[in-house]
């Protein structure tokens, strides 16, 4: 990306993206990037870490499990952002119901959910500064479900939840914060979480995964999707609700 100083929308901003080393995360990473800002990533992982800031330098990064309890203090201590986006993860596990643990069922309830929680929650109580938005990864299947991937789809639905909780309780204390839930309204095959859905779908069906993605109505990128979180980031005050569809047709508000 060669966006010039002139145009950057978040030129001098703080950006902490949590779940950044990879997929959906990373394109956002280097989205906000490109637009000025000074960004942290947050992940589990160090590997992945490494090789995303090999390829962007300028990019800080921090070692953690994001569902931990204190994970929200050690994030806020090594950055305080004005951008908080959400975006760490399970990807769940694609079996039929009938065969569905309850630990698999509720995978990411166990990780997204309370991810979106705590740093929500930590948002609230800290508070961040007036004028922080914190953004929750969200997706198409807490509207459409998802009938291979166990508690997904509600964990999903959740965290659109907690935005708006988050937002109510914001607004009642006048704390000037904004809560985003964001929806990717397709699966991205080129990410972990896209494969494995893909995978899982074109499997039940009996064809091939290339079959399966060439068949779907209008796929999805990320570096799409990185480019909507960036226009909400950019004009949070510009937008009614909290809760956004990302489709063909742009970016559309839920009820």
């Amino acid at each position: 990306m060669n966006t010039s100083a002139e145009t950057r929308r978040l030129d001098s901003k703080s950006v902490v993206v949590i779940g950044g080393s990879r997929g959906l995360g990373r394109a956002i990473v280097a989205a906000t990037q490109a637009e000025g800002a000074h960004v942290l990533t947050v992940a589990r992982q160090e590997e992945p870490l490494k090789k995303l800031v090999a390829e962007y330098p300028a990019v800080q990064m921090l070692r953690l499990d994001a569902s931990d309890e204190n994970a929200p203090a050690k994030v806020f201590e090594t950055l305080s952002p004005d951008v908080l986006i959400i975006c760490g993860g399970a990807i769940p596990h694609n079996v039929p119901l009938s065969e569905q643990s309850w630990e698999q069922f509720s995978r990411n309830w166990n990780t997204d959910v309370k991810i979106s929680l705590l740093f929500s929650q930590a948002a609230l109580t800290r508070p961040l500064p007036a004028g922080t938005s914190v953004i929750l990864i969200s997706s198409g299947a807490a509207i459409g479900g998802s009938p291979l991937s166990g508690g997904y789809a509600g964990s999903k639905r959740t965290q659109m939840f907690i935005a708006s909780y988050a937002q109510k309780e914001s607004d009642r204390r006048a704390l000037g914060l904004r809560f985003f839930a964001l929806a990717p309204g397709s699966i991205m095959p080129e990410t972990d979480l896209g494969k494995a859905a893909v995978s899982a779908y074109a499997s039940s069906l009996g064809i091939s995964a290339q079959d399966f993605v060439k068949g779907m109505p209008s796929p999805q990128s990320p570096e799409r999707v990185a480019n909507a979180v960036v226009e909400i980031a950019s004009n949070p005050g510009n937008r009614e609700g909290n809760v956004f569809l990302i489709s063909g047709k742009g970016i559309e508000a839920l009820p």
